[in-house]
């Protein structure tokens, strides 16, 4: 039997193994995948998040190889044209966030796991194991076992069966993991639509962030490294067959800025949900993390940290619970405590679509003033501490 086993390998997953491996447990992960992802959907990863990442050694590469962003411009476009000029409102600044990490961090998601996955051979954790379903998850007082299914080729149908102390589900926002324990979750969908992009940066924006609201709905963009800036623009409709030719038009109306769609490395459209697990601990030996346990809107780029302290939080609670120097109970405040950041995380997010969907004219201009007060003074370094999940 061994201490943990962790379903899922993306970010938050391979985050877990770590985390529980520099706590002296033995570690295995199970992939339904039959290879690492290279999506990169997730880029931001703010100061809580480092802190947590840095007690596994994986800040220091992350942020070796990331944009460092300091500060985040505000501006409007009250009208939409190719020859519009949009006008600043305000700046948001991470300078106070933290001591160690003023900044958020931006990296391509893949590139973040593959960070993960290579701090786990650092450590000497075994290699993830790719390919492979669960088909069965079985608690019972000593532990649980859970039943695999080979999904790759070369062993389709291939059954496995493990037992484990303890098991973390980090399966992402399906998680059949979940589904098969009958935990239900709550929630609901949002008319709001995205078509985001990876392009060359033509921009004169340097490592900043900027939002700029508009009439047709917001368009952000973030320096990412390699020269790369991520561009995501509200669209009326979710448009999923669209190119980075359809990107660079909606960039070009809304902020004036001209985008080369052939330098695209990924165009991508999407919805958005929030979701709530109806209990993210299940008995005394299943802990539900990530997007397996809340889906948040990525307005706001809150959802990969928010796995990243799930695990952080949980893992000396699952080490007192192993070693029999904790109760349950310290498990149930866990659960409590976690559900309570993910709906704060969810209204946060709601917020900011709020802020950047379309409007009239009028309205775009009232909302930019508002948010000009807002950012007077210190209320640029205040917003930057909400966003960035209220830094240490």
């Amino acid at each position: 039997m061994i201490d943990v086993l962790i379903i899922g390998a993306g970010a938050t997953g391979l985050f877990a193994a770590g985390a529980f491996a520099r706590a002296g447990l033995e570690v295995e992960v199970w992939e339904k995948r039959n290879e690492r992802a290279l999506l990169s959907r997730a880029i931001g990863v703010h100061a809580p998040a480092l802190a947590a990442l840095e007690r596994v050694g994986a800040a220091e590469p992350l942020i070796d190889e990331a944009v460092r962003v300091r500060r985040g411009h505000a501006r409007v476009a009250p009208l939409i044209g190719t020859a519009v000029r949009p006008r600043h409102v305000g700046t948001v600044s991470f300078d106070g966030v933290s001591r160690r990490f003023p900044f958020v961090a931006t990296l391509p998601q893949h590139r973040t796991e593959a960070l993960l996955e290579e701090v786990l051979r650092t450590i000497g954790t075994a290699p993830v194991r790719y390919g492979l379903d669960v088909v069965g998850v079985a608690p019972d007082p000593r532990g649980v076992t859970v039943r695999g299914e080979g999904t790759g080729t070369a062993r389709t149908g291939t059954q496995t069966q493990q037992r484990a102390r303890f098991v973390v589900i980090a399966d992402g926002t399906e998680s059949p993991a979940r589904r098969r324990l009958g935990v239900r979750t709550s929630g609901r969908s949002y008319r709001d639509r995205y078509l985001m992009g990876d392009v060359a940066d033509t921009t004169d924006d340097g490592e900043d962030a900027v939002v700029t609201l508009t009439p047709d709905g917001v368009v952000e963009s973030f320096p990412l490294p390699g020269g790369v800036r991520r561009f995501v623009a509200h669209t009326p409709v979710l448009l999923p067959h669209a190119g980075a030719d359809v990107l660079a038009r909606l960039v070009a109306t809304r902020t004036g800025i001209t985008v080369d769609p052939a330098s695209a490395t990924l165009v991508s459209a999407f919805g958005v949900r929030r979701s709530l697990a109806e209990r993210f601990a299940v008995g005394t030996r299943i802990a539900i993390v990530g997007d397996a346990a809340h889906e948040i809107s990525p307005i706001g780029g809150q959802g990969m940290n928010l796995g990243w302290l799930d695990v952080a939080a949980l893992v000396p609670v699952v080490v007192a619970l192993l070693d029999g120097s904790a109760s349950s109970d310290r498990l149930e405040a866990w659960d409590r405590t976690r559900r309570t950041a993910a709906v704060a995380a969810a209204r946060q997010a709601e917020v900011n679509m709020a802020l950047s969907a379309p409007g009239t004219s009028i309205g775009i201009r009232a909302r930019a003033a508002v948010l000009s007060r807002v950012l007077r003074g210190t209320g640029g370094s205040r917003l930057g501490r909400v966003y960035a999940m209220g830094g240490d």
